[in-house]
C-alpha cells in the first residue's frame, strides 16, 4: 500500500455530492443489550470506527416500529422506533455523536407500503367509508371472485389478497403483510410529508426513498402483459410479467417535487431514490431531473452483477455523463439485499487481492459511493442452512433465490471472542468463521489491512478534488485493464486497474508523467501485476 496526500478539495460544494456514505444495516452492527439483535446504542458505541474510515455520512437502514416480517420495511410506526433498536432518545443520541464525530446521518423512508399492522391500514380496512379508506389501493373482485388484475407480487404470488370486512382485495407488491399506500390521494401525500419534516426536526441530514417507483400504481388496474424471453431464468410469477401498470405511475414525478421542497426549506438535505426494475436507469434520470427533484439515485448495476469487468465498469458510469440537468448517481457494491462482492468477482483465493483493487476503484468513481458495513473487512457472503433462514423472499422460493441472510450476518468486531463482539447472546445470524477471522481488532493493528487500505483511499477521495468531484473518462477498457481520468480544475488523476489475474502491459500512451499518489498490489510506474491498481496525478 502506498499513498501520498495532495490538494484539498473544495468547500463551496453540496456536503453530499461525490460523498462516502456508511451503510449500516441496524441488527447486525452492534448488540448493546446481549439479545443478540444489532440497536442504536450499539451503533452509537461504534461510530469512531465509522468516523476512522473518513466517510461523510452513515445511512441507517430502518428502525422503525414493525413486526419485522420484512425485518423493518414493513413499518407500522413512521415516527416510532421499535423496541428491538431502542428508543427515539437512543436515536436523537446517535444523532448528536455522529455529528460530533462530523458525520451526517440518512435514514429510509418506505412509503410505497406499510406493515398490515399500521393503524393507517388498521382503520382503512374496516369499512369502505371510514376516514382513510381510501389510504390503500383497494379494488373489487372480477365478477367470477378472481382479483382484479394480473398483477404479482416481488416475492412471490399473486399482489392481491382478499379481506372480508370490505369485501374487497388489496395491493400489496411484496408481502401480503405490506399493504400498498395509495399515494395518488393528497391526505397521504401530506400525512408522508408530516413524518419526513418528523425527523427533519430531530436533525436528520437526508433521506434514502425505499422502492420509490412503487409509490403510485395505474389506478385503472389494467393487467401487466406478458414479459418477452430475454434468456434470463425466470423464478418467480414477478418475473414473467413487464411491470408497467402495478407501478410507475408518472404522477410520482409531482410528489417528488414536494419531497424536495420541504427538504430545501431544512437546508442542505440529500435525498436519493432507490429504483429497481426493467425501466430503473429511465426513471432514476426522471426522478433526479434538474433542481426540483431528488438529488440522486441508487444504481443496482453493480450490485447483481456476476463479473466486474473493465468494460462493465465503463458501461455503468457512461449512463451517467456530466451533463447540464442530468443527476448525479450514487454507486454500491455491496448492501444489506445484494451478495458480497468478493464472493461474486472473484475466488476464494483471490478475495484478498480482489479487495483491496476494489477499493481503490471504488473510492475512484464519479458520483457518490455507499460502503455497506463489513465491506472495509472484506467480508464474504455467509451460506446459511435453510433451517436457519430468517429472509422471508429466500424461504418462500428455496432453493432458487439467493438468500441475503447471507450479507446481512452481524459485524465481527473482536476476532477472539466467538461471537465477534457483536452480542454478548446468540446472534440472530451466525457470523461465519471465515469473517469472524477479519474483525475489526485484528484489522486495526496491521497497517497492511483491507481496513486501514480503505480508509486510507477514502480519505485520498475526500482531500482531491478530481476523486471526488471531477468528470470521469475512460481512456481504455478491454478484457483486462480499465484506465480512467478524473480532472478537476487544473488536477488530473490518472487511474489504472487490471481487474485480471494475470499480468498486464502498461498503456504508455495512455497516462501522463506525474507522481504516483496510490498503488495496490504491487502495481508501479511501468507494471500492472495481477490485480494491481494505482493512481497517478498527472503533470498538465
Amino acid at each position: 500500500m502506498n499513498i501520498s496526500p495532495t490538494q484539498q478539495t473544495h468547500d463551496t460544494i453540496p456536503w453530499w455530492r461525490g460523498a462516502a456514505i456508511y451503510q449500516i444495516y441496524p441488527r447486525s452492527f452492534c448488540d448493546s443489550n446481549g439479545d443478540g439483535i444489532g440497536d442504536l446504542p450499539g451503533i452509537t458505541s461504534r461510530l469512531d470506527h465509522v468516523a476512522r474510515l473518513g466517510v461523510d455520512a452513515i445511512w441507517v437502514s430502518p428502525f422503525f416500529t414493525s413486526p419485522m416480517r420484512d425485518f423493518g420495511y414493513d413499518v407500522s410506526d413512521y415516527c416510532g422506533v421499535d423496541p428491538i433498536f431502542g428508543t427515539l432518545a437512543d436515536f436523537e443520541k446517535m444523532v448528536e455523536r455522529a455529528h460530533e464525530l462530523g458525520l451526517k446521518v440518512t435514514i429510509d423512508q418506505v412509503y410505497a407500503h406499510t406493515s398490515d399492522q399500521h393503524a393507517w391500514f388498521e382503520e382503512s380496512r374496516q369499512d369502505r367509508t371510514n376516514p382513510k379508506a381510501d389510504w390503500y389501493v383497494w379494488a373489487d373482485p372480477k365478477l367470477d371472485g378472481s382479483p382484479p388484475s394480473n398483477w404479482q407480487s416481488v416475492f412471490g404470488g399473486p399482489a392481491w389478497t382478499w379481506d372480508a370486512r370490505r369485501r374487497q382485495y388489496y395491493l400489496h407488491n411484496f408481502l401480503s403483510s405490506q399493504p400498498q399506500i395509495n399515494a395518488h390521494n393528497p391526505d397521504v401525500q401530506a400525512a408522508l410529508l408530516n413524518v419526513m419534516r418528523f425527523w427533519l426536526d430531530r436533525g436528520v441530514d437526508g433521506f434514502r426513498l425505499d422502492a420509490l417507483n412503487f409509490l403510485m400504481h395505474d389506478p385503472t388496474m389494467r393487467d401487466n402483459p406478458p414479459a418477452p424471453d430475454d434468456g434470463r431464468r425466470k423464478t418467480r410469477p414477478f418475473d414473467y410479467q413487464l411491470k408497467i401498470y402495478n407501478q410507475s405511475h408518472p404522477d410520482i414525478i409531482t410528489f417528488i417535487q414536494c419531497i424536495r421542497a420541504l427538504c430545501d426549506e431544512y437546508g442542505a438535505v440529500f435525498t436519493v431514490a432507490e429504483v429497481g426494475g426493467d425501466l430503473a436507469e429511465t426513471e432514476m434520470k426522471a426522478f433526479t431531473a434538474g433542481e426540483q427533484h431528488l438529488n440522486s439515485a441508487y444504481g443496482f448495476d453493480f450490485l447483481y452483477a456476476e463479473q466486474l469487468t473493465p468494460k462493465f465498469v465503463e458501461q455503468a458510469v457512461a449512463k451517467w455523463p456530466d451533463e447540464p440537468g442530468l443527476g448525479w448517481p450514487s454507486w454500491a457494491f455491496e448492501n444489506h439485499d445484494a451478495p458480497r462482492a468478493v464472493s461474486r468477482w472473484c475466488k476464494p483465493e483471490e478475495r484478498e487481492a480482489f479487495a483491496r483493487l476494489k477499493a481503490m476503484l471504488f473510492a475512484s468513481l464519479r458520483g457518490n459511493i455507499i460502503v455497506y458495513q463489513g465491506e472495509e473487512l472484506g467480508l464474504a457472503q455467509v451460506d446459511i442452512p435453510f433451517e436457519q433462514l430468517q429472509d422471508p423472499e429466500a424461504i418462500a422460493n428455496w432453493p432458487l433465490t439467493l438468500s441475503r441472510d447471507g450479507a446481512r450476518t452481524p459485524m465481527p468486531w473482536m476476532v477472539q471472542s466467538g461471537e465477534g463482539g457483536f452480542t454478548s447472546g446468540v446472534p440472530w445470524l451466525p457470523l461465519g468463521e471465515e469473517n469472524l477471522a477479519r474483525a475489526v481488532d485484528r484489522q486495526e493493528a496491521d497497517p497492511n489491512s483491507l481496513l486501514n487500505l480503505t480508509a486510507a483511499m477514502l480519505r485520498l477521495r475526500r482531500d482531491n478534488a478530481a476523486l471526488r468531484l471531477g468528470t470521469f473518462e475512460v481512456l481504455h477498457a478491454d478484457e483486462c485493464l480499465l484506465a480512467i481520468r478524473r480532472v478537476s480544475g487544473e488536477q488530473s488523476i490518472a487511474g489504472l486497474f487490471n481487474l485480471s489475474s494475470v499480468s498486464v502491459v502498461w498503456p504508455q500512451e495512455l497516462v501522463r508523467d506525474g507522481k504516483q499518489i496510490a498503488s495496490v498490489n504491487g502495481a508501479n510506474v511501468g507494471q500492472i501485476p495481477p490485480f494491481g491498481g494505482l493512481l497517478i496525478e498527472e503533470r498538465i
